[in-house]
């Protein structure tokens, strides 16, 4: 193990990681094999109870978009305390509860309360997270710390549905005992939060006292834009999902396709994040959303099992690509307290847009052609790719800190 200085002293790095940005990439683990285990399946048992594709997808947009509105709050108010714990903890607690009572639902109806409840603890705890990692980096690792974070979240995105699906091997359609075995790796990861994360320490002196637009450069609130378009045709990953069960996957196997991309990710998240350290998050990015853009079309133009499989592949590589990455440069624009307010502002626009987003795909699938969603998914990609390419061309030599 390497050292390195902080506020607090000198500490020892955890495979190469500050102790926060590891224990984070734990809990963001043992949360997401949780979520996961459920999410793998959640479409399929959502259409056994008689939801319709439009309503599936109208559940996760509700939830998501409603719940976005606290990353914002609760990033702004972590700024202001100088504290994130606090917000993690309510966050991660909520949905460590929430996913055993998934077994008991009747309804679609009932989904949509239990996907609004912990989707709220996601937005409690989002901001406040990405917050206490991008405070607990070295310098010029940024890119890495929030790849790491991204390569354990969905190496919690590929022990989840391989549960769910060895589960289902065992008991086949028996949705709500994995809702009931899903509980377990959420609990784990609060207890890991209690007694691994500690603060980022602030001084109280540069604590947010409040929000001003001014405070952050223009050039976010422009990326934030860029990210509004490309969202909106980045609907749920449920209707991924649904078409590979419409072309011929059997229920049995659609969680381990779905943990095919989370593998790769997690192969290339971490190398992909540090090598943003180094050319520039803003390239990579316009690789990830054209690699978006073929992924959508893809699934929009083919109904062939194994090219399906391969999408799924290459959809790990736009993950790897992105998620960390914008990120990491969200938290490039922002004085370091004003992170949590920023990373707020920026998980509140995703959620959001997801709204809208899952509505017009839901609505295109059901009510059009199940390949027009994936085309409109592709447009805004490439559109996003161009927009981010004049973002690079006009970016000023000196880069505003």
């Amino acid at each position: 193990m390497n050292t390195f200085k902080s506020s607090s002293g000198l500490k020892k790095k955890i495979f190469g990681f500050t102790p926060n940005v590891f224990y984070t990439g734990v809990v963001s683990f043992l949360t997401d094999t949780s979520v996961k285990m459920v999410y793998s399946v959640m479409p399929m048992f959502l259409l056994s109870i008689g939801a319709s594709k439009t309503s599936l997808s109208l559940i996760e947009g509700i939830a998501e978009s409603t719940a976005s509105l606290l990353k914002a709050f609760s990033g702004y108010w972590s700024d202001k305390i100088g504290k994130n714990k606090p917000f993690m903890l309510i966050g991660y607690g909520l949905s460590a509860l929430v996913m055993p009572l998934y077994a008991a639902v009747v309804s679609p109806l009932h989904v949509l309360l239990l996907r609004f409840t912990e989707r709220l603890g996601k937005g409690i705890r989002t901001a406040p997270r990405d917050s206490l990692v991008a405070g607990s980096v070295e310098k010029n690792e940024t890119g890495k710390s929030f790849g790491l974070h991204k390569a354990m979240d969905n190496s919690g995105a590929i022990l989840g549905p391989l549960l769910a699906f060895l589960i289902l091997s065992m008991k086949p359609d028996d949705f709500r005992f994995i809702f009931l075995l899903a509980g377990i790796p959420g609990i784990l990861g609060v207890i890991v939060l209690i007694f691994g994360i500690k603060e980022a320490k602030k001084n109280k002196e540069s604590l947010l006292q409040k929000f001003r637009f001014q405070d952050y450069p223009k050039r976010f609130y422009l990326f934030l834009g860029i990210i509004f378009i490309f969202t909106l045709g980045n609907s749920t990953d449920a209707l991924l999902i649904v078409k590979a069960n419409e072309v011929g996957i059997k229920v049995t196997f659609i969680p381990l396709v779905y943990l095919i991309s989370s593998v790769v990710s997690v192969f290339l998240a971490i190398p992909l994040g540090t090598l943003s350290d180094k050319i520039g998050r803003e390239k990579l990015l316009i690789f990830g959303f054209m690699v978006y853009a073929v992924v959508y079309f893809g699934f929009g133009i083919t109904g062939d099992i194994y090219t399906i499989i391969a999408l799924f592949g290459l959809y790990g590589v736009y993950s790897a690509s992105t998620d960390g990455i914008q990120k990491a440069l969200v938290s490039d624009f922002t004085d370091r307290n004003k992170k949590g307010t920023a990373m707020g502002l920026y998980n509140a626009l995703l959620g959001v847009t997801l709204l809208p987003a899952s509505l017009i795909a839901g609505v295109l699938y059901d009510k059009v052609n199940s390949s027009i969603p994936f085309y409109f998914g592709a447009t805004t990609a490439v559109i996003s790719a161009i927009l981010m390419v004049i973002f690079v061309v006009t970016k000023p030599k000196v880069s505003v800190k």
